[in-house]
């Protein structure tokens, strides 16, 4: 009897240690994904099975004091081929160090500069994508960040759902472009507020201009490129630019993407103009503004990529 008795406290102690160890597992297992900290032991990688986008638990990296934190895979890509990284996300608190566009949730390539969007604050589950062309690469550290390669933050991240999707290239001649005239800025500039909008007449000019460069994209590559032009008219204010020491103030996709990511991503366009009035006699000593004709908002724009292969991995 003693010896039943005994038996039994071991099997519900060895149930115990099972119980444990499984739930140790769960809560730790990165299914190999290497974890990476710009300052070691610093944040805290954990699976999440209380928030989750879907069944399994979610990916879950916080860090309570400044740090650039991700988990990342290698990944086997084919050499110039184009691709499409995705993922949900979830944000609670998430703070830059300072007030530079790039730090936040995101996803990147190890090593590089290439990079979703980063998201920052507090944000319920979206969808990020970052969209890259392996050039001459065989295979990248896919990795989803917490913090970035322009600085490091304080919160916390949750990421779930991530997918790799090949494409080949479009052949059409045909380019759609979208333009987004933003016809107010207030921004701060070195503390000092610069207000501006646009007159009836900057509108016109802008308007006919792009109706020429129609025209000339045409006309300059004996109808190898044709181009159309959708003009967005937008009265919210742009309040926000981007830094760059060597390149100065410009405006990056994460000063504009909330005002025109839903008009992107329900139409087909295959490069985005952002027209924004960056000074005047008044502010002309304020800006240092270098000409930028184009920008790329990855993340943004795939329609000129044919979706052709969709991974899973985990």
């Amino acid at each position: 009897m003693k010896s039943k008795i005994i038996n039994i406290i071991v099997w519900i102690i060895l149930l115990i240690i099972l119980y444990i160890t499984f739930n140790f597992y769960k809560t730790n297992n990165f299914n190999e994904f290497t974890r990476s900290e710009s300052n070691l032991h610093t944040s805290q990688f954990t699976r999440d099975k209380e928030v989750k986008y879907s069944k399994q638990g979610s990916y879950k990296i916080t860090s309570n004091t400044k740090n650039d934190a991700a988990f990342y895979k290698k990944i086997e890509i084919k050499k110039n081929t184009p691709y499409k990284v995705t993922c949900m996300v979830k944000t609670e608190n998430i703070i830059p160090e300072n007030d530079i566009s790039g730090i936040g949730a995101q996803i990147s390539i190890v090593g590089t500069t290439e990079k979703s969007i980063a998201i920052t604050g507090t944000q319920d589950w979206q969808k990020i994508e970052m969209i890259f062309n392996s050039k001459n690469r065989e295979e990248v550290d896919i990795g989803f960040r917490l913090g970035g390669y322009l600085g490091e933050c304080t919160g916390t991240a949750w990421f779930s759902d991530f997918t790799l999707e090949e494409g080949t290239k479009s052949e059409s001649n045909n380019w759609n472009f979208a333009c987004f005239i933003f016809e107010n800025t207030d921004v701060e500039v070195d503390g000092k507020e610069i207000k501006l909008s646009m007159t009836d007449k900057d509108i016109s000019d802008i308007k006919d201009t792009i109706q020429r460069f129609e025209t000339t994209t045409s006309q300059l590559s004996r109808n190898k490129m044709t181009a159309d032009c959708d003009i967005y008219r937008i009265q919210n204010p742009i309040n926000k630019l981007t830094y760059d020491e060597e390149f100065g103030y410009y405006v990056a996709a994460e000063d504009v993407e909330s005002s025109i990511k839903d008009t992107v991503q329900k139409n087909d366009y295959d490069h985005i103009f952002v027209i924004i009035k960056l000074g005047n006699e008044e502010y002309k000593d304020d800006i240092q503004i270098n000409d930028w004709i184009g920008l790329r908002f990855n993340g943004l724009l795939w329609n000129r990529i044919f979706k052709h292969k969709i991974t899973k991995f985990i």
